[in-house]
Protein backbone atom coordinates (compact mmCIF):
# COMPACT_ATOMS: atom_id res chain seq x y z
CA UNK A 1 0.00 0.00 0.00
CA UNK A 2 1.56 3.13 -0.77
CA UNK A 3 2.97 5.10 2.29
CA UNK A 4 0.46 8.48 0.88
CA UNK A 5 -2.85 6.40 0.80
CA UNK A 6 -4.96 8.69 2.72
CA UNK A 7 -3.16 10.61 5.20
CA UNK A 8 -0.67 12.52 2.93
CA UNK A 9 -2.93 15.50 1.57
CA UNK A 10 -2.49 18.73 -0.84
CA UNK A 11 -2.03 21.53 1.68
CA UNK A 12 -5.14 23.77 0.38
CA UNK A 13 -4.60 26.82 2.58
CA UNK A 14 -2.73 27.99 5.77
CA UNK A 15 -3.96 25.90 8.77
CA UNK A 16 -4.06 29.02 11.31
CA UNK A 17 -7.64 28.89 12.51
CA UNK A 18 -8.43 26.14 15.36
CA UNK A 19 -11.54 24.63 16.00
CA UNK A 20 -11.31 25.14 19.84
CA UNK A 21 -11.17 29.23 21.16
CA UNK A 22 -7.78 31.16 21.49
CA UNK A 23 -7.53 30.86 24.71
CA UNK A 24 -7.07 27.30 24.86
CA UNK A 25 -4.20 27.19 22.51
CA UNK A 26 -2.61 29.56 23.86
CA UNK A 27 -1.90 30.78 20.22
CA UNK A 28 1.33 31.31 18.64
CA UNK A 29 3.09 31.40 15.28
CA UNK A 30 4.86 28.94 13.38
CA UNK A 31 6.34 29.29 9.82
CA UNK A 32 8.39 27.26 7.77
CA UNK A 33 10.08 28.18 4.04
CA UNK A 34 11.34 26.20 1.97
CA UNK A 35 13.98 28.51 -0.71
CA UNK A 36 17.64 28.82 -2.02
CA UNK A 37 19.00 25.83 -0.79
CA UNK A 38 17.63 26.04 2.57
CA UNK A 39 14.82 24.95 4.74
CA UNK A 40 13.51 26.90 7.49
CA UNK A 41 11.11 26.91 10.30
CA UNK A 42 10.74 30.05 12.63
CA UNK A 43 8.39 30.50 15.77
CA UNK A 44 7.81 33.53 18.30
CA UNK A 45 8.10 33.08 21.81
CA UNK A 46 4.74 34.15 23.64
CA UNK A 47 2.89 31.68 25.63
CA UNK A 48 -1.10 33.34 26.13
CA UNK A 49 -3.73 31.69 28.82
CA UNK A 50 -6.70 33.35 27.34
CA UNK A 51 -5.86 37.56 27.21
CA UNK A 52 -2.66 37.31 29.68
CA UNK A 53 0.95 36.88 28.06
CA UNK A 54 2.53 34.01 30.63
CA UNK A 55 5.60 34.27 28.82
CA UNK A 56 7.72 35.92 26.38
CA UNK A 57 10.56 33.92 25.38
CA UNK A 58 9.17 30.11 24.93
CA UNK A 59 11.22 28.11 22.83
CA UNK A 60 8.65 26.66 20.29
CA UNK A 61 11.25 25.52 17.27
CA UNK A 62 13.65 23.01 17.82
CA UNK A 63 15.64 20.12 16.32
CA UNK A 64 15.23 16.26 16.29
CA UNK A 65 16.33 13.32 14.76
CA UNK A 66 20.11 12.20 13.76
CA UNK A 67 22.32 15.21 14.20
CA UNK A 68 19.99 17.74 14.42
CA UNK A 69 18.20 16.70 10.80
CA UNK A 70 14.77 17.44 11.33
CA UNK A 71 13.15 20.91 12.24
CA UNK A 72 9.84 20.95 14.35
CA UNK A 73 7.36 24.00 15.66
CA UNK A 74 4.37 24.08 17.22
CA UNK A 75 1.49 25.73 18.20
CA UNK A 76 -0.90 24.85 21.27
CA UNK A 77 -0.07 23.34 24.99
CA UNK A 78 3.84 23.47 25.47
CA UNK A 79 3.75 20.28 27.41
CA UNK A 80 1.19 18.43 24.67
CA UNK A 81 3.65 19.68 22.16
CA UNK A 82 6.81 17.91 24.15
CA UNK A 83 5.21 14.32 24.12
CA UNK A 84 4.31 14.67 20.57
CA UNK A 85 8.45 15.88 19.80
CA UNK A 86 9.06 12.90 22.00
CA UNK A 87 6.76 10.74 19.98
CA UNK A 88 7.97 11.64 16.41
CA UNK A 89 11.60 11.16 17.77
CA UNK A 90 10.80 7.49 18.91
CA UNK A 91 9.60 7.05 15.65
CA UNK A 92 12.46 8.61 14.04
CA UNK A 93 14.35 6.07 15.80
CA UNK A 94 12.47 3.06 14.34
CA UNK A 95 12.46 4.71 10.55
CA UNK A 96 15.93 6.85 10.29
CA UNK A 97 15.78 9.60 7.44
CA UNK A 98 12.47 8.81 6.96
CA UNK A 99 10.65 11.47 8.05
CA UNK A 100 7.67 11.30 6.36
CA UNK A 101 7.06 7.59 7.29
CA UNK A 102 7.96 8.97 10.57
CA UNK A 103 5.19 11.47 10.35
CA UNK A 104 2.37 9.33 9.13
CA UNK A 105 3.45 6.52 11.53
CA UNK A 106 3.10 9.50 14.75
CA UNK A 107 -0.11 11.26 13.06
CA UNK A 108 -1.80 7.00 13.03
CA UNK A 109 -1.58 6.89 16.65
CA UNK A 110 -2.51 10.45 17.36
CA UNK A 111 -5.89 9.56 15.68
CA UNK A 112 -6.12 6.19 17.24
CA UNK A 113 -4.68 6.65 20.38
CA UNK A 114 -7.71 7.70 23.26
CA UNK A 115 -4.86 9.54 25.56
CA UNK A 116 -3.02 11.38 22.55
CA UNK A 117 -6.20 12.33 21.26
CA UNK A 118 -6.56 14.77 23.95
CA UNK A 119 -3.33 16.76 23.07
CA UNK A 120 -4.29 20.42 22.08
CA UNK A 121 -1.28 20.79 19.23
CA UNK A 122 -0.20 21.14 15.67
CA UNK A 123 3.29 20.50 14.24
CA UNK A 124 5.50 21.27 11.42
CA UNK A 125 8.11 19.21 10.40
CA UNK A 126 10.97 19.37 8.05
CA UNK A 127 13.63 18.13 6.76
CA UNK A 128 15.80 18.02 3.44
CA UNK A 129 13.07 16.54 1.45
CA UNK A 130 10.20 17.71 2.85
CA UNK A 131 7.69 19.63 4.56
CA UNK A 132 5.18 18.63 6.46
CA UNK A 133 1.94 19.66 8.75
CA UNK A 134 0.00 17.15 11.49
CA UNK A 135 -3.27 17.47 12.80
CA UNK A 136 -5.15 15.12 16.20
CA UNK A 137 -7.32 14.61 13.09
CA UNK A 138 -4.70 11.71 11.60
CA UNK A 139 -3.67 14.31 8.91
CA UNK A 140 0.04 14.91 7.42
CA UNK A 141 -0.51 17.63 5.08
CA UNK A 142 2.07 18.60 2.12
CA UNK A 143 2.11 22.19 1.40
CA UNK A 144 1.86 22.62 -2.48
CA UNK A 145 3.82 26.06 -1.82
CA UNK A 146 7.34 26.39 -0.17
CA UNK A 147 5.92 28.02 2.16
CA UNK A 148 3.75 26.81 5.08
CA UNK A 149 2.13 28.09 8.42
CA UNK A 150 0.30 27.24 11.43
CA UNK A 151 -1.14 28.76 14.82
CA UNK A 152 -3.44 31.90 15.61
CA UNK A 153 -1.02 34.02 13.26
CA UNK A 154 -0.39 31.45 10.51
CA UNK A 155 -2.87 33.03 7.90
CA UNK A 156 -0.98 36.14 8.33
CA UNK A 157 2.49 34.98 8.69
CA UNK A 158 1.86 32.67 5.62
CA UNK A 159 0.13 35.68 3.34
CA UNK A 160 3.38 37.57 3.88
CA UNK A 161 5.89 35.29 3.10
CA UNK A 162 3.92 34.19 0.01
CA UNK A 163 3.98 38.14 -1.06
CA UNK A 164 6.96 38.25 -0.08
CA UNK A 165 8.54 34.80 -1.99
CA UNK A 166 9.31 36.45 -5.31
CA UNK A 167 11.43 39.02 -4.18
CA UNK A 168 15.35 38.50 -3.96
CA UNK A 169 15.15 37.40 -0.02
CA UNK A 170 17.34 34.67 1.23
CA UNK A 171 15.03 31.68 3.35
CA UNK A 172 15.93 33.07 6.90
CA UNK A 173 15.26 37.15 5.96
CA UNK A 174 11.92 36.22 4.46
CA UNK A 175 11.03 34.09 7.41
CA UNK A 176 11.49 37.03 9.62
CA UNK A 177 10.05 39.36 7.81
CA UNK A 178 7.16 37.46 7.45
CA UNK A 179 7.04 36.75 11.19
CA UNK A 180 7.08 40.54 12.15
CA UNK A 181 4.05 41.38 10.21
CA UNK A 182 2.56 38.44 11.65
CA UNK A 183 3.59 39.16 14.64
CA UNK A 184 2.02 42.99 14.07
CA UNK A 185 -1.26 41.79 13.66
CA UNK A 186 -1.85 39.05 15.89
CA UNK A 187 -1.78 39.72 19.61
CA UNK A 188 -1.06 35.70 20.35
CA UNK A 189 2.27 36.19 18.41
CA UNK A 190 5.21 38.62 19.05
CA UNK A 191 8.65 39.56 17.96
CA UNK A 192 11.00 37.28 20.11
CA UNK A 193 12.02 34.72 17.27
CA UNK A 194 13.81 31.70 17.25
CA UNK A 195 14.74 30.37 13.90
CA UNK A 196 16.51 26.89 13.12
CA UNK A 197 17.88 26.41 9.63
CA UNK A 198 18.58 23.46 7.57
CA UNK A 199 20.84 23.56 4.33
CA UNK A 200 19.08 21.19 1.50
CA UNK A 201 22.26 19.23 -0.87
CA UNK A 202 22.36 20.03 -4.40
Amino acid sequence: MPLRHGLVRSYLSGVSDFERPAADWRGTTILAVRKGGKVVIAGDGQVSVGNTVMKHGARKVRRIGPSGSVLTGFAGSTADAFTLFERLEAKLERFPNQLLRACVELAKDWRTDKYLRQLEAMLICADTTGTYVLTGAGDVLEPDHPVAAIGSGGGYALAAARALFDQELDAETLARKAMAIAADICVYTNGNLTVETLDIPD
